[in-house]
């Protein structure tokens, strides 16, 4: 059974969730998502009447709303300078792959970034234009971030993206415009699960490959963890659960990276010492997010009718 978009289900899979049927065996999806938006947030320069301050290391900002804040850009300018490429680097000495959730105008601005993600062999799920709120934008402005971002990634990044993704959640119309302007498939609007999953959309069916918010780095701005050892622990704990549970069918997990956090490196020695945890367990498939996409549509298709 396929579910209607925007309608809530509180039930899902329930008590009987498919087996992934995971490659190799593997008893989890483990996919690593950095989050692309530095130079793409809400700024003075680009007219937003504020600089934004979230998921910075002062998300409180002194200055008043309205004031150009300085502090808080050169901030952002850090994931960018510095931070991405550490991160980049701690996966490159691996061999392991990453999904990009980068808003459009960032790799524009940042043309030395999208060539290495291209030479990599990194994906891209779209996150946007620019780094705003897409529930503040009408219909017709929505459409058309959506067209310029899809085309302007197509041009940085040489390829289209394969997903689609909000800063935090979508509009009530985003998912109808994602699957109007076609070309992507899934996005990974919703926190709702561990599986991916169907909703019929304009009449079709169309893949959702859950985020969240649990295993990310957000944590470290709003308090709720501290050190590197935290979050390593946060995220070992959270890989070592759905192995156990994977006996029963297996589960996907997606850790959400932000180099102007992560990047940092007393953040990063915890990422580092997680990626050699999960390289050494022979359960764990570590995959970009389109792989996990193209599995579920060839392995589960939608049901027909």
């Amino acid at each position: 059974m396929i579910g209607k978009d925007g309608e809530r289900d509180l039930v899902g899979y329930g008590r009987n969730p498919p087996d992934p049927q995971w490659p190799g065996g593997a008893q989890v999806a483990l996919n690593f998502v950095l989050n692309i938006e530095e130079g793409s947030e809400y700024a003075i320069e680009h007219g937003d009447g504020f600089s934004e301050g979230s998921l910075t290391e002062m998300p409180d900002s002194p200055l008043p709303r309205g004031a150009r804040d300085l502090a808080a850009e050169s901030m952002f300018e850090y994931g960018s300078r510095v931070g991405v490429w550490r991160i980049l680097d701690l996966f490159a000495a691996r061999g392991l792959p990453i999904t990009g959730f980068a808003c459009a105008l960032a790799l524009e601005r940042l043309p030395q970034l999208a060539a290495a993600w291209r030479e990599a062999g990194h994906d891209i799920c779209c996150h946007g234009w620019r780094w705003i709120n897409h529930w503040q934008l009408s219909e017709a402005e929505e459409r058309d971030h959506i067209a310029r971002a899809a085309a302007s990634l197509s041009r940085t990044v040489g390829e289209a993206p394969s997903g689609w993704y909000c800063r935090y959640g979508p509009s009530l119309n985003t998912r109808r415009l994602v699957v109007e302007h076609g070309g992507f498939l899934y996005d990974s609007d919703a926190y709702n699960d561990e599986l991916p999953y169907y909703l019929e959309v304009a009449g079709r069916p169309h893949l959702v490959v859950p985020y969240t918010l649990s295993v990310n780095d957000v944590k470290f701005p709003g308090g709720a963890i501290g050190t590197a050892a935290d979050f390593e622990r946060l995220l070992r704990d959270a890989l070592d659960l759905l192995r156990a549970e994977g006996v029963r069918g297996g589960r996907m997990m997606s850790v959400g990276m932000h180099a102007r956090i992560l990047g940092h490196p007393a953040r990063a020695a915890g990422l580092a010492r997680f990626l050699d945890y999960a390289c050494s367990l022979r359960d764990v498939w570590i995959c970009r997010r389109v792989d996990i996409a193209r599995h579920w549509l060839n392995v589960h298709p939608p049901p027909a009718g």
